[in-house]
């Protein structure tokens, strides 16, 4: 008697550390279903919060936008013969002078020779052909008038900005600060040095030397300036007049000449549209494989769908969390393959359980011989589809690194929901039904399993 009460007693404490565990998890769900849907006003603050869909970075094709193509070749000034570099180096630059006012855009190397500029969410598409439509050369000379040596050129810059500071020690004015490259620092320590001995002002042309619309800026240089950097102010009444001056000037950085190909502005109507009607799809794709797997495995099915809610809030955190992920259709059928591989994988954990309950194993056995043979072929099938996304993500175009991303972040999650969240789900369930087939669907046994003994003889444990 003592016995059973102790078992009793054993199993009692078993059935609430599971009612505890799912009460938790539970709890996690909803909260992690309420920050990933809802929107809301932080009190006290003048903040307000956007729930995980809310925040994703959506693509041009869902957003709507403006997209543009540069053909490539090497600027007359360019201190380079590489063009492969060179149109890299410009990447990186139009990257610098696009994503400091639009940080969702993004720029792309697009064949042998092409630059693919894609900016979503854009309101006043004037405003960008202005900053990236026609980049103009960059000089600084002595002199003024058609015949003015240029000193510096714009590949000699390495990075221009806004800044508010002090100017030599003074009040802090509006400005933007200059930093040059290596050999670039060197010319320009002589070019300031040239300017204080000879009492003469340094010209910066944004444009050809002498063309009808080219911009200048005079500075006044009382001393060599060896730092590698300088701070240009004295015109500047505002922040976005220094802003401009300096997007300007490091539109003329670029290594090479950009002639434009092509530009189109896309509305975002199209891209609402289809993402509506993929969410919605989605929606109803997802409560059709709930009932499926209910109907198929019982309560197991039951904690499968649990499990497919807790790896599409996982999916919905981490698609706003990492900041280079933009959502486009694409990336939409990325998610939607691993939403399909995250339950394919699901299928065949409880396929084992089946066969091996067919077999004549108990359920817990049939449980835990099912997760130990499904193991490898989930993690073999996952492991050669997250390399093939990373190979599409490395070596693919635009659109083709978005189905990636979202791919490889799908087939990630769906492995942690089928091999360690569902894991723990069927085990905290055992103490409540360790002998129930037909909860769980399960087929009729064909023979008896026998599990197997020990026996002592002659000292020896023989199995």
């Amino acid at each position: 008697m003592a016995e059973k009460r102790t078992k009793k007693g054993s199993m009692s404490r078993v059935k609430k550390n599971s009612i505890i565990n799912y009460v938790a998890v539970a709890i996690l769900t909803v909260i992690g279903i309420f920050l990933s849907v809802c929107s809301f006003d932080i009190p006290y603050t003048t903040y307000t919060y956007n729930g995980f869909a809310s925040s994703i970075s959506l693509g041009l094709d869902l957003a709507g936008g403006i997209s543009v193509v540069y053909d490539c070749t090497l600027s007359t000034d360019s201190n380079t013969q590489d063009l492969d570099n060179a149109i890299d180096a410009t990447v990186t630059r139009l990257t610098s002078v696009i994503t400091k006012e639009y940080s969702e855009a993004t720029i792309t190397r697009q064949g042998n020779s092409r630059i693919r500029i894609e900016v979503p969410s854009v309101t006043d598409s004037d405003k960008i052909f202005d900053l990236i439509g026609d980049p103009t050369p960059l000089y600084m000379a002595l002199t003024d008038g058609d015949d003015a040596e240029a000193r510096i050129v714009g590949t000699d810059i390495n990075n221009v900005r806004a800044v508010y500071q002090r100017a030599d020690g003074g009040d802090y004015e509006y400005g933007v600060n200059v930093e040059f490259t290596k050999s670039g620092a060197s010319k320009f320590a002589s070019l300031t040095a040239d300017a204080a001995n000879g009492d003469k002002k340094i010209y910066i042309f944004i444009g050809e030397i002498g063309g009808e619309n080219t911009q200048k800026l005079t500075l006044n240089c009382e001393q060599e300036i060896s730092g590698g950097s300088t701070f240009i102010s004295g015109s500047f009444e505002t922040f976005e007049e220094a802003e401009e001056y300096a997007l300007q000037i490091m539109s003329g950085t670029f290594n090479v000449s950009l002639e434009l190909l092509e530009s189109s502005v896309i509305s975002a109507t199209l891209g609402a549209k289809a993402l509506k009607l993929a969410i919605i799809g989605g929606f109803v794709g997802l409560l059709l494989i709930m009932l499926v797997l209910w109907l198929r495995y019982g309560d197991f099915g039951f904690l499968a769908s649990f499990a497919l809610v807790i790896y599409m809030v996982l999916m919905l955190f981490f698609l706003q969390a990492i900041p280079f992920v933009q959502l486009t259709l694409p990336g939409l059928a990325g998610i939607i393959l691993s939403i399909g591989m995250a339950v394919d994988g699901t299928v065949i954990i409880f396929e084992r359980f089946r066969e091996e309950y067919r077999s004549g194993k108990k359920i817990p056995l049939s449980v835990k011989t099912g997760f130990k043979r499904a193991f490898w072929p989930i993690f073999d099938s996952n492991i050669t589809t997250i390399i093939t996304a990373l190979v599409l993500y490395i070596l693919g175009t635009a659109s083709i690194k978005g189905f990636a991303i979202t791919l490889l972040i799908g087939i990630i999650l769906s492995m942690l929901m089928n091999l360690v969240i569902l894991r723990f789900l069927v085990k905290w369930y055992l103490p409540f039904n360790s002998v129930k087939g037909k909860k769980l669907h399960l087929p009729k046994q064909t023979r008896t399993f026998k599990e197997p003994q020990t026996v002592v003889t002659g000292g020896e444990a023989n199995e």
